[in-house]
């Protein structure tokens, strides 16, 4: 057996605002909140434990003091479902988030943004359900 993938967690300043914020992105639900921990993830949640295939991560937001100072190691990828990458990236321009540049040479095919809180993300072109 080996293991699988089932959650995130992301530091941040305001979990229930990145939490909110994700929950858009994403379409997951708010499925527990306690004191400055704020956990999302996919309103049919599966049990990992009897799910031989994968299983959608939970993200789970907890706060702390410290601000983010650099480029994240690690970043998302969404892939939009029912609409083009332009317009997805409109949507979550929408939603607060924003363009960031970590050095891109422009001949990308994903678009980079950051969420509200400047944690880096990529839009790619590709359309998948």
């Amino acid at each position: 057996m080996t293991s699988k993938f089932t959650e995130l967690a992301i530091d941040c300043a305001d979990p229930n605002g990145l939490a909110r914020f994700w929950c858009a992105v994403l379409d997951y639900d708010v499925q527990d909140e306690d004191d400055g921990i704020v956990a999302i993830g996919p309103p049919t949640v599966l049990d990992a434990t009897n799910h031989p295939g994968p299983v959608p991560p939970t993200l789970t937001f907890a706060r702390v003091p410290e601000g983010k100072t650099s480029k994240n190691r690690l970043h998302l990828d969404v892939n939009p479902t029912d609409r083009e990458q332009d317009e997805e990236v409109r949507r979550l321009l929408d939603l607060g988030a924003r363009h960031a540049d970590v050095g891109q040479t422009g001949d990308e095919s994903w678009v980079t943004l950051a969420d509200p809180e400047g944690n880096e993300f990529c839009v790619l072109a590709s359309r998948r359900p």
